[in-house]
């Protein structure tokens, strides 16, 4: 397994306050990988930085075979390389169907005219058949996204995510609010993702990790307070005094 995003010694500061402190973090591809910690431990800002939504004051974050710094990227232009985020709250287009989304979402050529003859192509359409398959949306696809259950749209968020072909997705909390049918569902459908892309899973609930059964890393104060296998992390002392013992 090659790696494919590395972080060294990064460091951000927002007014005195440390958010990231010297934080060092590799994942390999594919690999899926669930980050816990704290209230306040950084998680959300490590997202940001990887993503090019803020610059650290330090370090080096490279990412692929040719270890291009993504600290000298747009969000754009990272996006582009197949960088992807799914935030906590699922963003899809309501009025349009499960399709229609799917459709959207796709990586196509994207000049004006491409993009309206893409549509129509087989190609197109045979893929948003697997993707629909993949996050368990068939009998969705003629839908209007706003009529699906919470869960649902986080799928769909997630279809539209690997219909980009990112190589390394970002998802926040996708169990939140989920019945346990559908987080069993959400952790099949993130360690599939997982055997092709790399996926990092930032995540509360420690049963939802579980399940995941992948290895972990913990975050404290902006940093790796530990690193592997759930039952390796939560035996660690000072994993169960900053976090499981609250």
């Amino acid at each position: 397994m090659s790696t494919l995003l590395e972080m060294s010694g990064v460091s951000v500061s927002f007014d005195g306050f440390k958010a990231i402190n010297n934080l060092s973090f590799r994942i390999g591809e594919p690999e899926l990988r669930a980050i816990i910690g704290p209230n306040g431990a950084g998680k959300t800002t490590f997202m940001d930085i990887i993503t090019g939504k803020t610059k650290p004051d330090e370090g080096r974050v490279l990412y692929g075979e040719k270890s291009l710094s993504l600290l000298k990227m747009s969000e754009s232009q990272i996006a582009r390389v197949g960088v992807g985020r799914k935030f906590q709250k699922p963003t899809v287009f309501e009025a349009q169907t499960v399709r229609e989304n799917l459709a959207m979402a796709l990586k196509n050529p994207r000049g004006p005219f491409d993009v309206l003859l893409y549509k129509k192509t087989a190609e197109g359409a045979a893929r948003i058949e697997a993707l629909a398959e993949e996050i368990g949306l068939t009998a969705e696809l003629t839908r209007p996204a706003g009529e699906l259950s919470h869960g649902q749209k986080q799928w769909l968020e997630i279809g539209m995510l690997l219909a980009q072909e990112p190589r390394l997705l970002l998802v926040d909390e996708p169990a939140a609010g989920m019945t346990p049918t559908e987080r069993e569902h959400t952790t099949d459908l993130l360690r599939r993702a997982a055997e092709k892309h790399a996926v990092v899973v930032v995540e509360h609930d420690m049963e939802f990790v579980r399940r995941l059964d992948c290895k972990v890393t913990v975050l404290h104060e902006g940093s790796v307070l530990a690193e592997g296998s759930l039952d390796h992390v939560t035996q660690n002392q000072q994993v169960i005094d900053v976090y499981l013992g609250r």
